[in-house]
């Protein structure tokens, strides 16, 4: 068996492992980065469509205002590494950066390779040995940090470890949960871990009826029996055979934490530029172009062809009824069925289909100001594996560098 020794080993070389390791061997640490994958930052490649929106251009407030779990717990380390801090780094790192709606960052390039490279070269010039290994086993003694075990029964010898393996989203870029079971075996606590930014199921057929229909400049809004809406949003959503999917409803499933306590239903507006008046007068000028039509041949004007069947059948309307037919009260149920389109939903999709993963580590057994274990002497942890989770908008990745970065200068 080969023995190495290292101030510090971290495991995981996303984008939290690669930005800790780059901080701590920056402070004249020894620093070995393993990685299980052929390549580090696979997930990063694929954030944003590829385009990585790596944080958001706003202040530390803002930034905690947009993290629903642990927002409390990350103050101290958002003001240590702010989002102006990040983009000031990569433009450092010749990354040329973009601010779009909403404050997202991204490169200007809109290629998340090059927040990739990047990292690379912070790693090369920081001095980080990077070697593919699939850490698997935190060796201890007296409780302090001894060593990391591989899957290939090798030991790396060490005084500290990172652990920034990410969580269960994703599993095919490598996040399979394997950072959760180290934690566990040297005594942290994992909460239930489950998806978050992710598609939302429904029991009711007319989705898979319409799937493939992508709806653009729509307003989404989720209720949950309560008095007030839990989110709503203006832009783009996809039926799909198991539900709904697309950005709307990826933020949206952020707010949605209580499934099996709290019946959701979505409420989709399909023409929020229209009140009901201004709809009623739209819909009474289609009626009188098309006033010897069935009903069934009248809409081809307001909606997409594979939505018309479903909302024929929920308005409740035959189908083959005249158009000069129709009444008012039949009217008025379809412009309210055009402002409210409900589809109740079930559950999200599994955690592996998430974009990111809310639970993991519990912030109480780690210090907020240093990232590290009140548990095991050496031990800090970084990005996703901790149970803090965030909206979209560049706000998850920004918890990413800002952890990464106290972890590896707290060594």
């Amino acid at each position: 068996m080969k023995n190495w020794m290292h101030d510090v080993v971290v495991i995981g070389a996303g984008a939290a492992g690669m930005m800790a390791g780059s901080v701590a061997a920056g402070r004249g640490n020894n620093v070995l980065l393993l990685e299980r994958n052929d390549h580090p930052g696979v997930k990063l490649c694929i954030t944003g469509k590829g385009r990585c929106n790596l944080t958001n251009d706003c202040d530390v407030r803002e930034v905690i205002e947009n993290v629903p779990t642990g927002g409390r717990f990350l103050q101290s380390v958002i003001y240590g590494f702010t989002p102006r801090d990040v983009m000031r780094l990569f433009e450092s790192l010749g990354v040329p950066l973009k601010t779009e709606r909403g404050g997202r960052v991204f490169p200007q390039s809109d290629k998340a390779p090059d927040i990739v490279n990047a990292l690379r070269r912070y790693m090369d010039k920081s001095g980080v040995t990077q070697k593919r290994s699939r850490a698997t086993q935190i060796l201890t003694e007296d409780n302090q940090i001894t060593a990391v075990r591989s899957s290939a029964g090798e030991e790396f010898q060490c005084k500290s470890v990172i652990l920034a393996t990410g969580g269960m989203s994703y599993p095919k870029t490598g996040s399979t949960g394997d950072g959760f079971n180290m934690a566990r075996e040297l005594g942290h606590t994992v909460t239930p871990v489950r998806g978050s930014l992710v598609p939302l199921e429904s029991a009711d057929d007319a989705c898979a009826r319409m799937q493939g229909l992508a709806l653009k400049n729509i307003r989404l809004t989720i209720h949950d029996g309560g008095p007030k809406p839990v989110f709503t949003d203006f832009g783009e959503l996809l039926f799909t055979h198991f539900g709904i999917s697309g950005p709307t409803v990826l933020s949206a499933s952020a707010h949605m934490r209580e499934f099996g306590k709290k019946e959701y239903f979505a409420a989709i507006d399909l023409k929020p530029a229209l009140d009901e008046k201004k709809l009623d007068l739209r819909l009474l000028r289609d009626f009188e172009k098309y006033s010897n039509r069935d009903f069934a041949n009248a809409l081809g004007d307001l909606l997409n062809r594979l939505m018309i069947p479903v909302f024929i059948e929920k308005s409740g309307i035959p189908p083959d009824k005249k158009v000069h037919s129709i009444n008012r009260e039949e009217r008025r149920e379809l412009v309210r069925l055009f402002k409210e389109f409900r589809i109740d939903i079930t559950r999200p999709r599994p955690v592996e289909e998430a974009i990111i993963t809310s639970g993991g580590v519990d912030l109480r057994e780690i210090n907020p100001k240093t990232m590290g274990s009140k548990l095991v002497k050496g031990l800090y942890f970084a990005g996703e594996i901790i149970d803090a989770d965030a909206y979209t908008g560049g706000f998850n990745l920004q918890i990413a560098w800002s952890t990464a970065y106290t972890a590896g200068n707290s060594i």
